[in-house]
């Protein structure tokens, strides 16, 4: 049951890093340094206080970075490959090596790229329908599903996982299929 538990953490954890990638790693330090959660081998230092230190300022910056107007769209570009590496290493649990990363990366950095990518189409549109106005609010929206999937990972990993997969679902189900769909023709 252990190895499954560690999966659904860390697909939570990465679906997290897909909203903001600071937050999952400060979450992840503090749980670890309070005895809540073992890391990996190799990755202990995550659970130091200078990394909780670290991470707090990371996550300040990061979340304020994105109530600056014009800022937001341009750390979009640079966060969906970095939501894909981020994802890939809170992926990272106790398995063999090539299990662990093989995991690592279709799982977790899979999973963060593809909640990224739907942030990015998001602020997108709503640069594009509101001029930018409305961004304060999906990013805060963003820094606060960040927060409460990343703590629900650790403490109650399988609501984490239901979330992730209907986050998926709706995805997949509202932006996916309506790419791809066939236009319909006006002639009868």
């Amino acid at each position: 049951m252990e190895p499954i538990l560690a999966i659904l953490v860390g697909i939570g954890l990465a679906a997290a890093t897909g909203f903001r990638i600071f937050v999952p790693f400060l979450v992840i330090s503090v749980a670890a340094n309070s005895g809540h959660l073992t890391l990996a081998e190799g990755f202990e230092w995550i659970g130091t206080e200078v990394a909780i230190g670290t991470f707090l300022v990371a996550t300040i910056l990061e979340i304020s970075a994105y109530y600056v107007p014009v800022l937001d769209n341009v750390l979009d570009s640079v966060a969906t490959p970095a939501s894909f590496i981020a994802g890939t290493i809170v992926m990272v649990s106790d398995f063999s090596p090539y299990l662990q990363w093989a995991l690592a990366i279709i799982a977790g950095g899979g999973i963060a790229a593809s909640v990224q990518s739907l942030t990015a189409i998001t602020r997108l549109t709503s640069t594009a329908t509101t001029g930018g106005l409305g961004n304060p609010l999906f990013s805060t929206a963003e820094a606060g599903g960040s927060t409460l999937l990343s703590i629900a990972a650790i403490f109650i990993p399988i609501v984490a996982f239901l979330f992730v997969v209907g986050l998926l679902y709706f995805v997949y189900k509202k932006i996916i299929l309506r790419l791809f769909r066939k236009p319909e023709s006006g002639l009868t």
